[in-house]
């Protein structure tokens, strides 16, 4: 049955009404345990997605000891344990505070900072889109947001954004995004705005941290309470600036070169030519992302995982992994391992909500029912995204929810897979009002209906 819908209101279109915030955000924490079906649930921010073997092995620990052996990258590149005792609080906060993972009590739920995870690491505001650096602006600006008493004030959903200049996570339309400029400069947008503010790469930190607080005083003053910028667009001033359009490329799947792109044979391609390489190369191998089937890993996977980093691992937005260093021959250790090595099929792309058994409200087992369609689904292109990550081209990304909440949905132009407690709903969401569509379906019929609704393009 088909039927015109629009299965997402957006409350923050231009002239929608401002939700209503009387209350606090109930974002869970490492401190702020979120009570689930499965147990409770704590959320570790990990500003800029980085981290030490120490620090990861760490988490393994905890998750195996304290709750149910799993750990899952969230879409903001921090990772929540599940299965946890409700009295656990304290030795969880333990093991985080002895590896430098909760660094202030008050201020551990807004450290909300994502980061470009390329591996490369030119000067930030190199002239070549996507080598800067970002990792030195994720650092001091978790130091800056920790020493700031009226950050605590921010929503345990506002966003920081360091972008190097590609546009991977510019893409994700943060409250505060920071883009890499050439010629020593940054971009500094707000919220969903088509402007920006230029600021020299040496005020960056500081300009995002003061529109932080410029959001939040001027809410106060106008006696509005919002979670998000764009809930409250024209609070702020728009900058001078028009966004400028970015390549929108994330990094692939497998051996990462220095030129952004995969690394195909030469002298360091880890052994997997025998005898001298003479085809084509992009570029020097500089390590390695896979991806992690709806962001979740067993401890073990985990460790398999940390074993084959070279010291750091940089957790990403899209519940994948850069390795810098880590040498091209672990790629078949981390395939049979469970990990995405290789891009191009229908996992691209590809998310679900926590579903059935771990939580209450979920009318279906979204992961199991969406893994299913997923292997059986013909392999996608995902789009290289203009501006703020739409296209008209390409596949779109596909998101599964067991309830209306849609927790964890991505931004833009997505494809809409709900469960109805009969099937699954699917819808091509996000598209010009009146003009999302939607089917029911049964399981049998998931996979073609969401393989056919991810090459919409109206």
């Amino acid at each position: 049955m088909l039927a015109a819908m629009s299965p997402v209101p957006d409350a923050t279109a231009p002239g929608a009404a401002v939700p209503d915030r009387a209350r606090p955000d109930a974002c869970p924490g490492a401190l702020r345990l979120h009570t689930a079906d499965d147990g409770a649930l704590a959320r570790v921010r990990l500003p800029g997605g980085l981290l030490t073997e120490r620090q990861a092995l760490a988490l393994a620990d905890a998750a195996q000891a304290l709750g149910d052996g799993r750990l899952e990258i969230t879409s903001r590149g921090n990772v929540q344990l599940r299965g946890l005792a409700s009295d656990c609080g304290g030795e969880l906060a333990g093991r985080l505070r002895a590896v430098g993972l909760l660094p202030s009590d008050t201020h551990e739920r807004v450290r909300n900072i994502v980061a470009s995870p390329g591996p490369v690491g030119g000067p930030v505001g190199d002239p070549v889109a996507g080598t800067a650096d970002v990792r030195a602006w994720a650092r001091a600006l978790d130091e800056a947001l920790c020493a700031s008493p009226w950050a605590v004030g921010l929503s345990g959903k506002f966003l920081f954004a360091l972008d190097d200049g590609s546009g991977d996570v510019a893409a994700l339309d943060a409250d505060v995004t920071l883009i890499a400029g050439p010629d020593g400069t940054a971009l500094l947008r707000l919220g969903r705005a088509a402007t920006v503010r230029p600021v020299p790469a040496g005020r960056a930190v500081a300009a995002a941290l003061d529109a932080a607080r410029e959001f939040l005083d001027a809410q106060r003053a106008a006696g509005l309470r919002a979670w998000h910028l764009r809930e409250l667009p024209d609070l702020l001033p728009p900058g001078p600036l028009p966004m400028p359009v970015l390549p929108g490329r994330r990094p692939p799947l497998g051996a990462l070169s220095d030129q952004g792109g995969p690394h195909v044979g030469g002298p360091h391609d880890g052994g997997l030519h025998d005898g001298p390489y003479d085809g084509p190369s992009i570029g020097a191998h500089v390590g390695l992302h896979v991806g992690l089937r709806f962001g979740a890993a067993t401890a073990a996977q985990w460790r398999t995982l940390v074993d084959a980093a070279e010291g750091e691992l940089r957790l990403t937005p899209w519940r994948a992994a850069v390795l810098p260093g880590a040498p091209a021959a672990r790629l078949p250790e981390l395939a049979a391992a469970g990990f995405r090595t290789a891009g191009g099929t229908a996992w691209e792309g590809a998310s679900a909500c926590t579903g059935l058994p771990g939580c209450a409200k979920s009318r279906a087992d979204v992961r199991a029912d969406a893994a299913r369609a997923l292997d059986a689904a013909p392999p996608v292109v995902l789009p290289v995204a203009p501006s703020a990550g739409r296209s008209a081209g390409g596949a779109l990304p596909v998101h599964w929810s067991g309830c209306e909440r849609r927790c964890g949905h991505p931004a833009g132009r997505w494809v809409d897979v709900l469960a109805t407690g009969q099937g699954y709903r699917v819808t091509a969401a996000g598209g010009p009002p009146g003009r999302d569509t939607a089917v029911e379906v049964t399981n049998e019929e998931m996979a073609a209906a969401v393989a056919a609704a991810r090459r919409t393009t109206t």
